[in-house]
Order: structure tokens, then C-alpha cells, then sequence
């Protein structure tokens, strides 16, 4: 009798699950699935449209349909596809703390950083990569070393060799940055401190890289006039270190220089008949954005910012100083295509936006004059962008087998404490950028080779095993954007412009944007080379 009750109750029960149908829910085999877009595998291959699960945090399937459900779906039929775009050459750890949402970098379909770059990187890859798990940033961080923080950590800022036992720290620092998750190592040879070291400096201290196959990324020590010869010294430099090479924002300077760019692809093709693993990157503009320091010989800036801003009223160096100065603003095309991004003196507030030559007259000044007045008042800290490239020459770099696609650009918003100054729109609108203009309009290159080199080939670069591909068991970070309409926004003169035609970003798996509408969690982490 008691089984005859339970199979009734149990048949009952059952009856009355199947009358309710279809308003039980049901527990979704995945957490999130995109369904019916165009997928873009991040290798080059053309799309095939494919639904898309992912499950804690890793692509769990890629099929023609997926018949199970996802606790949040996307349509994205009629869209593209892609790995998460990854910025090879990035300054965002310049604003990481102040604002961990870094909206400029999710907002171009970005979802890993590589930082620590142009020389200068946290002393501690290990603790800045501890610091980035702990803040959440919205985005993946890598770093690497910078060549130039640990020549000025043990050296410092003057213009001299480094003795053996500072050599012996400084291999040590590198190393010791290996093995806390550096994915490379990084020169700014424009720049002081690393302007002051030597080819053979340079080579030691990146021998602990070759193990790994792990890049050395160089700001090289000339992008105009001695391009060529910097291009051989970034060879010798990974050739006797036994290293991949990677030459950052690729550029040939000053209208002079434009037709230099072939004697540059046969030198990197050289390069790689000898053996030599060697890249490159660029953003997509022609012009570049650094410190008004750099229009000054490296001479004048040994010792540091005070001795350098004493030295440009010494009479002994003032008109040295003034003839090369005059010199490079004549390389890049005068004091017009020199145009001023930031300062850090209220007085000169007024300059930030407008072009140096122009803003004098404004002013009633004369450009050098002016320029030296405002150097002494903000302490040598002023940001430029400089127009001196050419866009045939753009449309070549980017298409180039070896050539990837970077920012350069800081991490900025529309809102909050990094809307401030005017920063080159590089920062904001790199990635979209590519595809709007040099994949659309220029069509310099496909769009499958856009996207493989916003991510296959990056994650290649710096170790990234897990990132820039879509395939079962990789990390789920996804870009689903509208390739017909993405477009940046951002311009020199109006930099805080988000760009459009993005859908949706996934960073670990996680929606964080969608709609142009944020999430309020951000599930970036610190990553390390596989």
C-alpha cells in the first residue's frame, strides 16, 4: 500500500511538473553564450558563425548552435566575433590606481594591458602584478621590466658607465623580475636614465629574457635621422642577448625620413635571415605624443630634471642647447605640429590644446621663448604631441607580416580624476580606429588580419598562452562589435570621446560592458607568461 501511495504521489508530482512546462527555469549548462555571431578565431582565418559558451571563465564550447541555455545570452547575429583585443605597447598602469575602471581601454573592445613600458615599470614586477589583483582593474595587466627604472634605481640619473657591481645588481633585478611574471623587458633610449646605457649594458641586462623567449621591447635611441643605425644597435642588443626583439611604435620621423621606411623592412628581414625572432607595433595616427623634454639633447638632461633646468640659462650651454632645439622642432615641421597636451603650472593651463607655434602668437611671444619660460615654470613637466609621420608609411607598418597594433595611450574617461589635460586620442580610440579606417576606408589590410594582430600575435609575443585566441579551454575574453559602423571618435583637439559600434566586452568570462552600459564589477587580474 505505501508503494502504490508513493508511485501515485510521485506520478503526480510529475504530472504536475510537465502541466507547468516551459515556466519551471531550468538550470543553464553555461554562463554566458553568444549566439549567431561572426567568429573571428584571432589567427587569421576568416569567421564562421558560431555560437560561443563560456563557463568559469574559459570558452567552454564553439558550435554551429548550442543547444543547452546561458544564465546571460547575447545576440550577435550580423556581428563580429573576437578574442579580446590586447594592447601589446600600453601606459595604462600610468592611471591604473587612480581609476581601475579604465574606461578609455575597455570602451576600444580592449581587455588585456601590456605595461611596464618605454623603459619605465614598477621596481617590482612581482609586487605591481599583487597590486593589480588586489585594485581589480577592469582589464588584464602584464608588465614588464623597465630597463630604465633599474638603471635609475641603481646608477641613477647620471651619464656615466655602471660599475661591475652595480652590472651584477642590476642582472640580478631582471632576473628576479623573470620570476615574478615580467613578460619582457623594455627601453626608453630617448629617454634618461636609459639613454645613458650602453649596447653592452643593454645585452646583459636582457639575457635573462632568452630563456623564457621572452621580448625585449625598445623605444629606440633614434626614430629620425639615425633610425637605421638604432634599428642595427635593437638587433645587436636581442642577437647578443639571445632574445626575441620587438621594436615599439615603429616610425620613420620627419618628412625627411619618410622614404627610410623600406631601408627598415630590409633591415628587419636581415634580422630574421640571421636567426633573429623580431616585431613590431604601432598605433594608428601620425602623430606621437612624449614630453616636451624630448625636443632637448640628451646632453642637457644628465644629473635629472634640476640639472637640466639649470643648464638652460648657464651661459655655456643656453645656446647649444637652443640650436639643437631649433634643429628638431625644424625635423618635425616647426612649431605648429607641436601640439601641447598637458602642464602642470596653472598659469599655463590655457596652452594645453592648442598648437605651440600658434598659441605664441596668441600670446605675442616668441616659440622659444616661450617654450623655456613655460619649462621653467612647470618644472620641465610638460606632455606634446608631435605630427611628423606619414600615413602612406602607416598604412605599410600596420599591414607588415610582423606588425601588430598598440595604443601607447594612457588610460583616461570622460568622467572622474583622468579627464584632465589633452591627451593624445590614441588612448582612447587605437583599436576601433584600425578598423574603422585602415581596414574600411585606407584597406590596408583585412579585417581577419586587423584582429590577428589585436591578438593572436601579441599573446604570442609576450607569452600569453591562455589569451588571443577563441578555442575550448582558453580564457574568456571576448570583444562582439559591429564591424561595419565601429568607428573612434576621439580627436586632438576633443580627446574625451568614447568610441562606437562596440557591443559587448567579456573580461574572465564576465560581461563588463554591454550596450555602452558598465558593469559595476571589474574582473581584470594580473596575468603572467604561460
Amino acid at each position: 500500500m505505501g508503494n502504490r501511495r508513493h508511485f501515485i504521489a510521485s506520478t503526480g508530482a510529475a504530472a504536475g511538473l510537465a502541466a507547468l512546462g516551459p515556466w519551471l527555469p531550468r538550470r543553464a549548462a553555461h554562463d554566458l553564450i553568444i549566439r549567431g555571431g561572426m567568429v573571428f578565431d584571432g589567427t587569421g582565418a576568416a569567421a564562421i558563425e558560431s555560437d560561443l559558451g563560456i563557463t568559469g571563465g574559459r570558452i567552454a564550447a564553439i558550435a554551429p548552435r548550442i543547444a543547452e541555455t546561458g544564465s546571460v545570452e547575447i545576440e550577435a547575429r550580423g556581428l563580429a566575433v573576437a578574442p579580446g583585443f590586447i594592447d601589446i605597447h600600453s601606459h595604462a598602469d600610468g592611471t591604473m590606481e587612480e581609476d581601475p575602471r579604465m574606461e578609455s581601454v575597455v570602451r576600444q573592445g580592449i581587455t588585456t594591458v601590456i605595461v611596464g613600458q618605454d623603459g619605465s615599470s614598477s621596481r617590482s614586477v612581482g609586487q605591481a602584478l599583487t597590486a593589480a589583483d588586489r585594485l581589480r582593474p577592469s582589464v588584464n595587466v602584464a608588465s614588464m621590466i623597465g630597463l630604465g627604472t633599474v638603471r635609475g634605481a641603481v646608477v641613477g640619473l647620471d651619464d656615466r658607465p655602471a660599475m661591475p657591481a652595480e652590472m651584477t645588481q642590476m642582472v640580478a633585478m631582471v632576473v628576479a623580475a623573470v620570476k615574478e611574471g615580467a613578460c619582457g623587458a623594455s627601453t626608453g633610449l630617448e629617454y634618461t636614465p636609459g639613454a645613458f646605457a650602453s649596447q653592452e649594458e643593454l645585452i646583459a641586462l636582457c639575457r635573462p629574457l632568452a630563456a623564457g623567449r621572452l621580448p625585449y621591447s625598445t623605444h629606440m635611441r633614434n626614430e629620425d635621422d639615425r633610425l637605421l643605425d638604432a634599428i642595427d644597435e635593437s638587433v645587436a642588443v636581442a642577437l647578443g642577448a639571445g632574445c626575441p626583439l620587438q621594436i615599439a611604435h615603429l616610425k620613420t620621423q620627419g618628412p625627411r625620413n619618410w622614404a627610410r621606411l623600406d631601408d627598415v623592412f630590409a633591415r628587419v628581414a636581415t634580422a630574421q635571415r640571421e636567426g633573429l625572432d623580431v616585431a613590431f607595433d604601432r598605433y594608428p595616427y601620425i602623430a606621437y605624443q612624449t614630453g616636451l623634454t624630448s625636443l632637448f639633447p640628451v646632453w642637457s638632461r644628465d644629473g635629472g630634471m634640476a640639472a637640466f633646468l639649470a643648464r638652460l640659462d648657464e651661459p655655456g650651454t643656453r645656446d647649444r642647447i637652443k640650436t639643437e632645439v631649433l634643429a628638431k622642432v625644424e625635423l618635425i615641421g616647426g612649431w605648429d605640429n607641436i601640439h601641447i597636451a598637458s602642464v602642470r603650472a596653472g598659469a599655463d593651463r590655457g596652452a594645453e590644446g592648442k598648437r605651440l607655434g600658434a598659441y605664441a602668437t596668441s600670446k605675442g611671444e616668441e616659440p622659444y621663448a616661450l617654450t623655456m619660460a613655460m619649462m621653467t615654470r612647470n618644472g620641465g613637466s610638460i606632455g606634446m604631441v608631435g605630427f611628423a609621420m606619414s600615413e602612406d608609411n602607416l598604412d605599410r607598418i600596420l599591414a607588415h607580416p610582423v606588425g601588430m597594433v598598440c595604443s601607447d595611450g594612457g588610460a583616461f574617461a570622460t568622467d572622474g580624476p583622468t579627464r584632465r589635460g589633452s591627451p593624445h586620442p590614441r588612448g582612447i580610440g587605437s583599436f576601433p580606429r584600425v578598423i574603422a579606417r585602415y581596414v574600411r576606408e585606407r584597406k590596408a589590410l583585412t579585417l581577419e588580419q586587423a584582429i590577428h594582430k589585436m591578438t593572436a600575435l601579441p599573446a604570442s609575443r609576450v607569452r600569453l598562452g591562455d589569451r588571443g585566441r577563441l578555442a575550448v579551454g582558453l580564457a574568456g575574453d571576448v570583444v562582439v562589435f559591429d564591424a561595419a559602423t565601429i568607428t573612434d571618435t576621439a580627436t586632438y583637439e576633443q580627446p574625451f570621446s568614447y568610441p562606437t559600434g562596440i557591443e559587448a566586452v567579456i573580461v574572465n568570462g564576465s560581461v563588463t560592458l554591454r550596450k555602452g552600459q558598465r558593469a559595476a564589477q571589474r574582473t581584470g587580474r594580473a596575468i603572467r607568461p604561460s
